[in-house]
């Protein structure tokens, strides 16, 4: 049985603390243990600046991009392995296994390509020159020149391929080493990637460090050139965002956290049209890719009270033709949750969920479960509830059931209570707008922007080209305002201007052209 170490300072180390069993979450015996605890992380921060981030400084972003392609290729070329790490330790269905291991190569090989285009410079010119003052001798212009710090990323169990590779390909793009650290529960597959990694040596040494078990220390010791990359629950994000060390020296958080993700449909859209059948496409998939484990998950669907019996027998019918089981059993659909502590929290929020609305379809935990011993796993069956009061809508806004289930909200159909509904879950990764009336589709877009982070659009017209909201592509934005943390990751380039800093120098024209080009 593997026990996972940290890889620090060049090396893998075992801690001095305690050795954490992680689980299959099908069958509840131990995989692997993880070695936590112990680790000098001053050391592993003082090396990763000393050593990696000179060597990724002196680099351009068209060798950087090179880096970038090698890891891509990498985990592409041991992506079997990945996805048997992720079914056993993860609780994924192979599907879910691709998901995430296919997202991090393709991620990585986006900013291969980005890194290739930005070309043999150092820096990034942001703009054009400005004339300063009524003349035109002086000029102004901003530039982005990379860090001297490090970048914490701090991944949640759900991805942690996908999670980490976001967050590492435009900080090294950018010139900054990283230090990973990977959920615990899940760490098996971030540890095999680590090894897979460090075995290609393709990052100069200090570039890339993981670390296994808590990292406050860690925190509590960055300074003003660090930045901080965190992915997990709001209420940890906030923890993250106050603690004293990082708010003192003006350490750069990002966060990304909890989401009620919407899927809103009106402006024509009819029962049997393209537009119907893309939205019970998409909302089966987000419930049940990865058991619903995903942060860009729909967790509302907010539909015309005309269409909410059509909806709810046709979603039903299809849900409960999934089979449900072991993951290791290439028939199963739908694996467990990835944690005892994940199955609780769904249980429990689908229990408070049932005093406020129908339930439409599901129980706590299926019956039938294929290769499943009695009693075993993390499972949570899928679940539809309809809320038609109120109090009951309110409910539905309040929060996150992390897995698969979701809420059928009714309202009238006018895009001003769409736009409403929309807006009352506080902050968003993704919504969908299911729309074939081009402006009631627009209205209600572009009302619910200031409160999404990214608005997906599907009409009739698009049947068989639209992406389900859940797919997290590295040209677009992911992130979101309020409750989704606030922050921004990848973005094309926003992403990798994320890990730089940004400076106007000032000067006469001629001076400042020559300097920045």
């Amino acid at each position: 049985m593997p026990t996972l170490t940290s890889y620090v300072c060049g090396a893998f180390a075992s801690g001095r603390g305690e050795l954490v069993p992680l689980l299959n979450p099908a069958t509840e015996e131990v995989v692997a243990h993880a070695s936590c605890g112990g680790v000098d992380l001053g050391a592993a921060r003082v090396f990763a600046c000393e050593q990696g981030g000179p060597v990724l400084r002196s680099m351009t972003f068209a060798q950087r991009g090179e880096l970038l392609g090698k890891l891509a290729a990498t985990i592409a070329d041991h992506r079997d392995l990945l996805i048997e790490t992720s079914v056993a330790n993860g609780g994924t269905t192979r599907g879910g296994g691709k998901f995430d291991i296919d997202g991090a190569a393709g991620t990585l090989q986006a900013y291969a390509e980005l890194g290739k285009k930005l070309g043999d410079v150092h820096e990034l010119a942001d703009g054009e020159p400005v004339s300063i003052g009524r003349g035109a001798k002086l000029a102004g212009r901003h530039l982005h020149s990379a860090r001297e710090g490090v970048a914490v990323l701090i991944n949640a169990f759900n991805f942690p391929a996908w999670g980490f590779a976001e967050k590492a390909a435009t900080a090294l793009l950018a010139g900054m080493p990283v230090i990973n650290k990977p959920a615990t529960a899940t760490a098996w597959t971030a540890a095999k990637l680590a090894e897979l990694l460090v075995a290609a040596n393709v990052l100069p040494a200090g570039a890339f460090q993981q670390v296994l078990g808590g990292v406050t220390p860690l925190l509590e010791a960055l300074g003003p050139q660090d930045v901080v990359a965190f992915t997990g629950s709001s209420g940890t994000g906030t923890t993250v965002r106050s603690l004293p060390a990082l708010l003192r020296h003006g350490v750069r958080v990002n966060v990304e956290a909890d989401s009620l993700n919407a899927a809103v449909v009106g402006g024509g859209v009819e029962v049997g049209s393209s537009a119907w059948h893309t939205l019970l496409r998409d909302v089966l998939r987000e419930m049940t890719e990865k058991s619903g484990q995903k942060c860009t998950a729909t967790r509302r669907v907010i539909v015309p009270e005309a269409l909410v019996g059509p909806l709810v027998e046709e979603l039903t019918d299809r849900l409960g033709a999934l089979r449900v089981g072991n993951p290791a059993n290439r028939e199963v659909e739908l694996g467990p949750l990835a944690t005892k502590q994940q199955r609780d929290d769904v249980h429990a929020g689908c229990a408070r969920m049932r005093k406020f609305t129908e339930v439409a379809f599901g129980t706590e935990r299926p019956e039938k479960l294929i290769d499943v011993a009695p009693g075993k796993g993390f499972f949570a069956g899928p679940m539809v509830f309809v809320a038609r009061d109120p109090k009951a809508v309110e409910e539905a806004h309040r929060d996150e059931i992390f897995g698969p289930v979701t809420t059928v909200i009714p309202y009238s159909g006018a895009a001003a209570d769409a736009i409403a509904l929309v807006r009352k879950g506080g902050g968003m990764l993704v919504t969908t707008v299911f729309a074939d009336d081009r402006e009631w589709g627009a209205t209600v877009a572009k009302g619910i922007a200031p409160w999404v982070g990214r608005v997906c659009l599907v009409d009739s017209k698009s049947d068989g080209t639209t992406l389900p909201a859940g797919m997290v592509l590295p040209d677009l934005i992911h992130g979101g305002p309020g409750r989704a943390g606030g922050g921004e990751e990848l973005g094309g380039i926003r992403g990798v201007q994320h890990y730089m800093a940004r400076t106007a120098f000032q000067g006469p024209r001629a001076l400042v052209e020559r300097l920045l080009g």
